[in-house]
Formats: C-alpha cells, structure tokens, sequence
C-alpha cells in the first residue's frame, strides 16, 4: 500500500535532516527492545535506524535506553500502562469528533499509542533550520502576493495557483500585519524516507490544528515514563506557547495590556477539544462569532459587563468564514466588520486572513526557485518530489510515472470544477483505472497535482493483549509514522520551532494511511537535546497586589447563556426524573380507588411537563398502557417531548460549549450521565421495548448521577457571575416545577387525599422534614408552611425566590444597571400571608394560593426574556447604540 496525505488536523510530520547515525549499544538477548518486530522492506526502521534492518540488527542506542527501564515490567507493565493512558485519555474527555463516523456518533476518544517517537538532536537540528527556513519563505511570499507581486509579474508563480485558488483573500491586498508577521502558526507534515533524509510532504497555513492534542499527549505519555522522560533529555514546550502568547500581545495594538481571544467554529468543529483545552492553558477567553460584535472599526467582546474590546484573534476558523461582509456571505460562523478592525489597525488576527492558498500542494513544486528569489538561498529542506499539473511540461513528466505516485487534489471541491476525492494511490490502481485517471487529468489539468509516493518509515508501538497481534514477543509492532512540526511566532519577523510534534501512526494492517479519521492513532513526539532542557512555564511569575486587582474572570455573554441553561437543564433533569419515578413507581402497582388521586395529579403533571405524548390514554383509564408509554419517552427526543433524555441532551450540549470553564471531572459526570442512560436503555429495551422496572433501575442509577453533578456545581465551582447565572437557571427551573406541583394538588383537590399529600411531598423531596416537623399530620396548613413558606427549607418556593433575589442582586451589582431590577420581578413569597393560602373558597379551591402561583410562574417567564435581553442578546445596549 502506497501513502497518502490527509487533511485532518492531526497530520503527519517529518523533516528532512540527515539522521544521526547514533552508535547501537550491544545487542541484550531478552531485552523489550529485541521482541520488536522489523520495518517493512523498504521502509525505514525507526527502532534500529536503517531501513535494511533485520530481526538481527540491534536497537538504536536511545530506543535501548528508552526500553531498558522497561524490561523489568514485561509485557504485563506494558499493558497496565497503556490501560492507564486509555483511562486518562477517557477521563480526561480527550475527543476527536467524527461526525461521518456513525458507529461512535458525533465524538470518539483521541487515539493515542503508548511508546513515544525519539528525535535524536541532529536529526532535530536539521528539522529546525529547514522548517525556520520555509516559514521565512512562506512570509515573504505573503508580502509580495499581497503586495507588489513581483512573482506572479516575472513568472515565478502561475496565477491560477494564486488568485485562482479560495484561499487566496482579495480583500487583503495592499494589507501589511502587524509586525509584517503573515503566519504566527505554521506546520509542516514530514515524512522520513528509506535513506533516512525527512522530507516534506505538505505545510498547513491556516490555521493548523494539533498544538492541543500534542500537549495532551505529552502530558500522559511522560508520566507515564518519567524516568527515561528525564534520562534521555526530552526537551519541554511550554515556552514555544508562552512565545507564542507573548508575541501575540506585543504585536497587538494594545500591547502586553491587550485582551487576546480564541475563536472557535463551536462545539460541532471536529477539534473543538484542542480549542477549549488551549484557550485554558493560554489563560484566553474561548469565544464564538455570535460572541463578538464589530463597531467603529473595532473589535468588541460580549459580556456580561456590556462590550469589552478585543485586540487580538487567535484564529481556528477558515478564512472565508471570518467576516460574512467581505468573503463568505452565508457564514454565520463569523464577525460582519472583522478585517475592516484588522485593516484600520485595530486588531490582530493570528494566522492573517489570506494564507490558505499555500496549502495547495501544487504549491510545493515552485518553493525551491521562489527561495532563490526572494531569500537568496536554495531550500535546506527537500519536499516530496511534486508536479501541478495545469504545467505543460510537469504534466509530461508526471504521467509515465503515475504508477508511483500518489494524485492530489490542486484545489478545494467545487473551485475551478475542482473535485471532493481523497489522494488516490496510483500504486493500487489497475492499468483500466490508471488510462482512466490519466485521461481525467489530460481533460482538466490544473485541477490536479501529482507527488511521488514516499514510503513513510516506521515506528515501534505496543499492541495490547487482546489485539490479534501474534505471540506475545510479537507485540511491539512497527507502524507507519509521520509528524507534523510545528513553527511558532517569536515577536515581528521572528519564529521558533516547538521542540516536538503532532505524530501519527497508521493502523498495523494499512501501511500508511495515518489519518486520524480513518484508524489511525497518534503517538508523542520526543526531542532529544544535548544543551539544557528548558524549564519555562506557563505559570506566571512575580504576580504582584496591582496584578490581582485586575484580575477579574471575563464571562462572554454566549458562556454566560450556556451557564444559565445548563443550570435550568441540570434541575430540569432532576425534577422530570423524580416525577418519572413517582409516576412509574406508584403506576406500576395496583390502582384502586384510594390511589385516584396521586393518579391525576401524575396524569397531569406528566402532560404539563410534556413528558408522553399527546395522545396518550389517561392514566386513570389505562394505567398500563399510560406506563408503558412513558417508559418509553423517557429516551425519545423527537415530537417536542421533554423526556429524560432530551433534558440529559440540553445539560450535555450546553456543557460542551463552556468545557474551557468546567473541571475534567465535572464534564465527565455530565457525559456519563446522558452516555450511561443512553446506553441502558438501548441494552433493556429491544422490540418489546424496556419495562417500567428496567426504566425505574436506570432513573435511580441517573438519581445518582444527578447528584453528583449538582453537588459538584455547589461545591466545586467558583463564585463569579458565570456560577450564578448557572444557580439563577437552576432556581428558576425549580421555582416553575415546584409551583407547578403545588398548583396541580390544589387544583385537583389531590392535595386532601393520603396519597395526593404523600406525592407533593415526595416531589418537593421535603417528605423526611415534614415527618420529623409535624409527624403524621395531613393538614394543609403545616404543608403550605414547609413548602411555601418555610425559608430554611432549600425546597420550599420562599429558600428559592429568596435566593433568586440574591442571585440576580449580585449578578447587577456587578454590572452598571440599576440594582435589584431584575430581582423586582420574583415575587417576595415569603411575605404570602399563610392564614390567606390556607382558606378554600366556596367551591373547595384555594384561589389566593392558586393565583399567587400563577403570578409567580408569569414572574419566571419575564424574568427569563429579560435576563436574555439584558445578558445575552444586549438588546437594550443596541438600542442606545443605534438611537442615543
């Protein structure tokens, strides 16, 4: 099988220094080291470090120091650690989302292998001067493209490869960044090649994904070896990220003092993971276009505080879905004024709109003449020998040799009639398949770009015990291996290479397919040095009293209207799955008439909370078939039902928009939690559909669950604006359905019968209080006051407006808005005359309690729009904007 270049974000890297030859230590018969498995024919052996190795050949020395700290463990140490390392990829919530994958739906864990990749440090000095060198390269190209274009004039270039690729931003010429930097980030996919040079297969300039997931890798990979980690000298990345961060601020308009933001496509990005993990570790507010607002030139973040400017843009959205005014008009991924902020000086976008065009592969083809050019200097870093094909004479040579080589695509579908088609692998196509392909390219040229195959070297990776992987000397497997190098931006015109890398592994039985989204996994990338290893953090030094004063947590208001409905999901969850107990528990025995009344009550709360569908038989008619159906909605979504599951799927979908702000922990209760009821119901239920008694064990397994994530949200949160729009959803979701309760007793009249009062206990969760208060005394009266009145009592409606009050007073107190006004609206449940609640009308109903919950549940809804105006949507800020 031949190799092929994907585009995920997780893409093979390799450089093209010549390696050194380090002198292999005496071969240890039994050592880990020597039950590895030999390379391909062909195929250089990372191990052994020649690609004529054989069973015979010893390990390079540093593979044999890495593995000799091993060999005491066996093949049992070896798999407790990789079961270690899938527990923390797992724990950790490490995802690559892969929506076409639909056996393991929107997300799956990151793939990650156990052995690292060791780069020798003059293998990486070689890998370093090549990629500074190209980055310098792809900078100057930016200036002049975008700028006099002196190389399209003296045709060094085809322009079809320029302006007629969509990466290429009109918009931007005559532009010149800050700092002249085009490119903060740039990447480099590398490949080794049998004769052991690294070569460059592909360069990734808009945007490059991996920087997350390569420091996760690190983080589990090393501890997981700690000593060969410090042994071998593996140098740290944690001042790449701070040069980053660094440069960033000084290059922005506002200096070390700028507010730096990550933008982010949302959760539904295949790397959104990288995104929230990164902006946590940079200390950046993690923000969508819907966060950010784009007036008098200027970039502007939505608070809660009200607008706040944005200097700086870390960027990981494709360009033409930056600004819907200028490039792509149907983007709603985007800010309308973006690159007009950018233009006036006013901002910095990291990478600068307009590089993507580099990333064509026909590109590689014309680097080494434009080197010569426009820095003086032939290439230090070969690439993969590359042909565009929209070129007469490349077209010629490429041709004969199709057989070898692998065909790209020169541009993205649908631009120039280009075609959506992975690399296709001459090496595997018969001669009908290759005269068709030939004839395909002779009939649109310019749309294809051929490269010679490279067979991809290989590392050593442990398979684990029930892999089928032969006999257990056999587990140490080579696998295809590329690496993507990273270059960082070091202040203006200045870059620095992160000592590591993104590396990918194919699968053992796809030579070299290392695509993430196809079974390909990655491993982590070790930088061997022989000067000092770094010891920088990204830990702040020297944080003084003036620095904590300005320290205050930035809530964007898109984090802020996910914390709030992640608090009304959260209790929403809670109060649908203890009435769902209730109602299965009490209808899957016997109904008689002492039960009549708890009945209508179920019936009608379950209708009001839209927990079964319209249609359903009543409950006092056909218990079981009423059973039987809200057994079965409690895991539907669909048909406007608010079950259990599509209250677990708003707490989960709202968490994962905000994962930069909860805790590992926290996140994983909230995804067990939906995947654990999820997955008991799909295990119980079948053709017959699961029972009333299979249902009841998942609600009560969820009961604990819930707990959890709610305990954690009071315990575990900090106290800021965020956390308190999160407990003011809550209060409000608690509020409504315990008012809701009280008003459906009464309004039945159940609330008089044994098992009516026993119920609205039971859902208040108040049942062990009242006993202990009032022993088994039915009245109303003492059942209004622990309920309603009762401001110790966390369940009672005047403990919940009580601290809704608070709540909202904090929250304007904090923000310049008249105080309380918010807080107003709840009604003051407290000051509710008892002896008036408890008086019936003539016609048995308690109208003065029944009114006052309809009021207060009024109340909810205003206060609800009125927080969304105020905090989320900034309506009446706009208004003042636009009319003064």
């Amino acid at each position: 099988m031949l190799s092929t270049q994907s585009e995920d974000p997780a893409a093979d890297d390799r450089s093209n220094a010549a390696p050194v030859r380090t002198r292999p230590v005496e071969n240890a018969a039994g050592s880990t080291a020597d039950r590895a498995r030999v390379a391909e024919s062909g195929r250089y052996d990372e191990l052994r470090g020649s690609a004529a190795a054989t069973e015979a050949t010893p390990p390079m020395a540093h593979w044999r120091e890495f593995f000799a700290q091993l060999d005491g463990d066996g093949p049992a140490g070896l798999d407790k650690r990789l079961e270690i390392l899938r527990r923390r990829v797992r724990d950790n919530g490490i995802t690559y989302n892969v929506h076409a994958d639909a056996r393991q739906g929107a997300t799956r864990p990151w793939s990650l292998d156990l052995f690292p990749l060791l780069i020798t440090p003059g293998d990486w000095a070689g890998i370093e001067r090549g990629v500074l060198q190209r980055t310098r390269l792809l900078n100057a190209m930016l200036d002049d493209l975008y700028g006099p274009q002196t190389i399209l004039r003296d045709a060094l270039l085809p322009p079809a490869l320029v302006t007629g690729h969509p990466g290429y931003v009109r918009t931007m010429h005559g532009v010149r960044p800050a700092g002249g930097t085009w490119l903060h980030i740039a990447a480099f996919d590398l490949a080794r090649a049998p004769d052991g040079e690294w070569r460059l297969v592909s360069q990734r300039t808009q945007g490059p994904s991996g920087l997350g997931y390569l420091l996760e890798n690190r983080l589990i990979v090393s501890g997981l070896f700690p000593q060969p980690f410090h042994d071998l000298r593996v140098q740290r990345l944690a001042a790449s990220y701070r040069a980053l961060l660094q440069s960033m601020q000084d290059m922005s308009p506002a200096g070390r003092n700028s507010r730096i933001v990550l933008l982010t496509p949302g959760p539904l990005s295949e790397t959104y993971f990288e995104h929230a993990y990164l902006a946590r570790y940079l200390g950046l507010t993690l923000v969508e276009g819907s966060d950010l607002s784009a007036r008098d030139n200027r970039l502007y973040l939505k608070t809660l505080q009200g607008l706040e400017p944005v200097h700086g843009v870390l960027g990981r959205l494709d360009d033409d879905y930056l600004d819907p005014l200028e490039l792509r008009p149907d983007s709603a991924l985007g800010v309308p004024g973006l690159l007009q902020a950018m233009r006036a000086g006013n901002l910095l976008l990291a990478n600068a709109p307009g590089a993507g065009f580099l990333e064509s592969p026909g590109m590689l083809g014309f680097l080494p003449g434009l080197a010569e050019r426009l820095l003086g200097e032939p290439l230090l870093l070969s690439s993969v020998p590359t042909w565009w094909c929209g070129e007469q004479l490349a077209f010629d040579e490429a041709m004969p040799q199709l057989a070898q080589s692998v065909i790209k695509p020169t541009y993205p579908p649908g631009v120039q009639g280009g075609e959506r088609f992975e690399p296709v692998i001459g090496g595997t196509l018969s001669a009908a398949m290759l005269d068709t392909w030939r004839a395909r390219i002779a009939a649109q040229p310019d749309n294809y770009t051929v490269q010679s195959w490279l067979p991809f070297s290989q590392a050593p990776t442990w398979r684990s015990r029930d892999a089928d992987t032969g006999p257990a000397h056999e587990r140490i497997v080579p696998c295809s291996a590329t690496l993507r190098v990273f270059v960082i931006s070091d202040g203006p015109g200045a870059w620095r290479v992160l000592p590591g890398g993104l590396t990918r592994i194919a699968s053992p039985d796809r030579l070299s397919n290392v695509s993430m989204q196809r079974g390909g996994s990655s491993v982590d990338t070790w930088v061997m040095t022989e000067g000092a290893v770094d010891a920088t953090t990204m830990l702040r030094e020297h944080l003084g009293p003036d620095d904590l004063l300005k320290r205050s947590r930035t809530i964007s208001s898109r984090a802020a209207e996910n914390l709030f409905w992640l608090g009304r999901y959260t209790e929403r969850s809670v109060n649908i799955a203890r009435l769902a107990r209730a109602a299965l528990d009490r209808l899957g025995a016997e109904v008689d008439d002492d039960s009549t009344a708890q009945v209508l009550v179920l019936d009608a709360l379950c209708r009001e909370n839209r927990m079964i569908p319209a249609d359903t038989p009543p409950a006092s008619h056909s218990p079981r078939e009423f059973e039987r159906a809200l057994s079965a909605a409690l895991l539907r979504t669909d048909d406007g039902l608010t079950s259990v599951a599509f209250c677990l799927q708003g707490m989960c979908g709202t968490a994962a928009a905000i994962r930069e702000r909860l805790s590992r922990e926290q996140w994983r209760l909230i995804a067990d939690a939906l995947g654990q009821f999820d997955e008991s119901g799909r295990t119980a239920s079948g053709a017959r559909g699961w029972s009333s008694h299979e249902a009841l064990r998942a609600l009560e397994r969820l009961n604990i669950h819930l707990g959890a994530i709610t305990g954690a949200q009071t315990d575990h949160m900090t106290r800021d604006d965020g956390w308190r729009l999160l407990s003011i959803g809550r209060q409000i979701d608690r509020l409504e359905f315990l008012g809701g309760v009280l008003a459906t007793a009464f309004g039945t009249g159940a609330v008089h019968e044994h098992d009516g009062f026993e119920l609205v206990l039971e859902l208040f969760d108040s049942a062990i209080t009242y006993r202990s208060q009032f022993q088994r005394h039915f009245d109303i009266a003492p059942l209004l006051d622990l309920l309603v009145l009762d401001a110790d009592n966390p369940r009672s409606l005047a403990w919940v407006a009580q601290t809704l009050r608070g709540r909202l007073s904090k929250v304007e107190r904090s923000e310049r808005h008249e105080l309380s006004d918010l807080a107003r609206i709840v009604p003051e449940i407290a000051a509710w005359p008892l002896r008036e609640l408890c008086e019936p009308g003539q016609d048995g109903l308690y109208r003065p309690l029944l009114d006052r919950l309809t009021a207060c549940r009024d109340a909810l809804w205003k206060l609800s729009e009125r927080i969304g105006e105020r905090y989320f949507s900034h309506v009446r800020e706009a208004e003042t904007t636009l009319w003064g």
